[in-house]
């Protein structure tokens, strides 16, 4: 009872304090609520500069009493027990926990649509007919989705597979079991997780000990973005039948992809691999077994990470210990820009193989491959060879990146996408934030906080920020993380003083296609100068990586329609004038066709990011 009269005492000092110091000039603030506390760090920090409205719309929303008994649980380090109070009053990025849903489904089913459940059992044992499920989990902003069993045991059953979670945010979905023990009939999956921004996929088995059944896989995660994916095992011991995979990670930027077992022990299999890694931007692909133990059958793999931009790829082993199998593999490594990759293992221990290699890339290791008498390679790409490849497909945006010399009235560009593809958040309010861990060595912490599974994408989410926040910076480059509004104007301040303004690019209008530069303003009096650039990160709560750079000038713009000469946005550039240590590999040489040191490098700033600069 003491204790408590002590933290009333306490709050109803801190609002009449809070009246004495104003709700920081807004009408009918409360002046104890965590906006009106960022309001009056800006007043006495930076008083001279407008307060930016799409700054304080990312302030914490939560009122004085909300704060307050939020800021005790962090304090007791009891937040766990009270996540949904804290998601839903804070305005956080929290995932759903789904219901299960027990139902078997006996009869056949069309599903049209389906989300939001866990499904643990949909149609074993089903005997004839024709399944088929077009849409599960279709545009939702977090897919936090698990199907346990989907036809086991089934015979002469036709399934069909049309799209699962396709377009969402942020995914954190796994398939457990697809097709075990089936006979007869036919499964088809067409798309698994197409358009995902940030990708958290696990598909465990699809068809394992499955007889005479034809099963087709056309695409999974085509265009995931910045996420982790694997999948463990498709057609495992299965008997004389043709398993076909069309396409996975095609279109991925920097995605971490894991196949584990492709057709493992497999009686005259026909097994066919069309497309992994196609186009990617960045890619970091293992490939771990692909036909082992096969026993007369007929293997293929026709494109391997083809026309991918750099990357840290594996492929550990191919056709390794079967008995008579053919192996083809048409195309391993044909890079955009040389990637690493090794490959360890090709028809290693195989009785009487008959092995084909078409095309193996440039700056690869091949480790063990089997019966020499038996291998025949039809081209291996040496780095001399390594022009052979500049008709890649894969590109870097239009407009993503551009010289200094654009920036002047009258030019015509294309506009890339400059739409933010992160879940809408809000900071937490710095009384908070600052009582929570932020650091690698705590994330055990962190995942009780907000019920993080292991291996879920919320833990692989908060790692990789924390791990991107913890590495060293650039040559050049002072960088800091902050979780709060108030820890970025620390940031900005003493990086630049505290005469600053704010700048964020207006809208997203124009993006997808040419516009034209109106006119146009050198922020800092045109000058070469050192600006504060912030950078969403994924996390719960809005983390920016801010990170201060020397020697580049900032623009605004107006972007004017083509057209019609009307203005449709108002855009913020930054122009780096030293780019001697970036990596040559970087998307701006790809997309400029030059080399680190050699030309400066532009880009807007693109919706939810931010740049501070010296008022001038």
């Amino acid at each position: 009872m003491a204790a408590l009269s002590i933290w009333l005492l306490l709050l109803l000092l801190q609002f009449l304090m809070a009246i004495a110091s104003g709700s920081g000039g807004v009408p009918g603030l409360n002046p104890l609520s965590a906006k009106a506390s960022v309001l009056r760090y800006w007043n006495v920090h930076i008083p001279n500069t407008p307060k930016p409205a799409f700054l304080m719309e990312k302030a914490s929303p939560l009122d004085a009493l909300h704060s307050s008994v939020l800021r005790r649980y962090a304090e007791q380090s009891s937040l766990a027990l009270h996540l949904p109070t804290l998601c839903d009053a804070a305005h956080l990025f929290c995932f759903p926990d789904p219901s299960p849903s027990l139902e078997k489904h006996e009869s056949n089913v069309d599903f049209t649509s389906y989300s939001g459940r866990n499904f643990s059992n949909y149609r074993s044992g089903s005997t004839g007919g024709i399944d088929s499920f077009k849409k599960y989990s279709e545009n939702a902003n977090v897919a936090a989705n698990s199907f346990t069993r989907y036809s086991r045991d089934s015979s002469r059953h036709d399934d069909s597979f049309s799209s699962y979670v396709p377009d969402v945010n942020v995914g954190d979905s796994e398939f457990l079991s697809y097709g075990v023990a089936a006979s007869g009939g036919s499964g088809q999956f067409s798309s698994y997780a197409d358009n995902i921004n940030v990708p958290g996929l696990r598909f465990s088995t699809y068809e394992t000990d499955a007889a005479g059944r034809n099963r087709d896989f056309r695409a999974y995660s085509f265009q995931g973005n910045a996420g982790d994916q694997s999948f463990v095992s498709y057609g495992r011991k299965g008997k004389g039948v043709p398993s076909g995979f069309v396409n996975y990670g095609e279109g991925g930027n920097v995605i971490g992809s894991t196949f584990s077992n492709y057709g493992e022990d497999g009686v005259r299999a026909n097994d066919s691999f069309t497309n992994y890694g196609l186009n990617g931007n960045g890619p970091e692909d293992n490939f771990r077994t692909y036909g082992t133990g096969g026993n007369d059958g007929i293997d293929t793999f026709t494109n391997y990470r083809d026309s991918a931009n750099v990357g840290d790829d594996s492929f550990t082993s191919y056709g390794k210990l079967g008995i008579s199998p053919k192996l083809n593999f048409i195309n391993y490594g044909q890079s955009a820009n040389v990637g690493t990759d090794k490959f360890k293992s090709y028809g290693e221990g195989a009785f009487k193989p008959q092995v084909g290699f078409k095309t193996y890339g440039i700056n690869n290791t091949f480790g063990n491959y089997g019966d020499k008498k038996s291998v025949t390679f039809s081209a291996y790409t040496s780095p001399s060879t390594a022009s052979n490849l500049s008709s890649t497909k894969w590109a870097v945006e239009p407009g993503k990146f551009f010289r200094e010399k654009m920036m002047k009235a009258g030019t015509v560009m294309p506009m890339p996408d400059l739409r933010d593809r992160m879940p809408p958040r809000s900071f937490l309010p710095r009384s908070i934030a600052e009582r929570l861990p932020f650091s690698s060595s705590k994330l055990g912490e962190l995942k009780k906080v907000f019920h993080a599974r292991e291996n879920s994408s919320m833990e692989r989410l908060m790692k990789n920020t924390l791990a991107e926040c913890e590495r060293e910076p650039s040559k050049g480059e002072t960088k800091r993380c902050v979780t709060s509004i108030e820890d970025m104007i620390d940031f900005a301040t003493s990086m630049l003083g505290r005469d600053v303004q704010l700048r964020s690019t207006e809208s997203t209008m124009g993006w997808g296609k040419n516009v034209e530069i109106g006119e146009v303003k050198g922020l800092d009096g045109g000058r070469i100068t050192r600006s504060v650039s912030c950078h969403q990160s994924m996390f719960p709560y809005l983390v920016y990586y801010c990170h201060s750079v020397p020697i580049v000038r900032v623009y605004e713009a107006d972007i004017l329609d083509v057209k019609s000469k009307k203005k449709i946005n108002h855009g913020v550039a930054i122009c780096h004038l030293d780019t001697s240590a970036w990596g040559p590999g970087n998307g701006a040489f790809v997309a400029l066709g030059s080399k680190p040191g050699e030309i400066e490098v532009c880009h807007w700033i693109f919706e939810n990011d931010m740049i501070w600069v010296r008022a001038g």
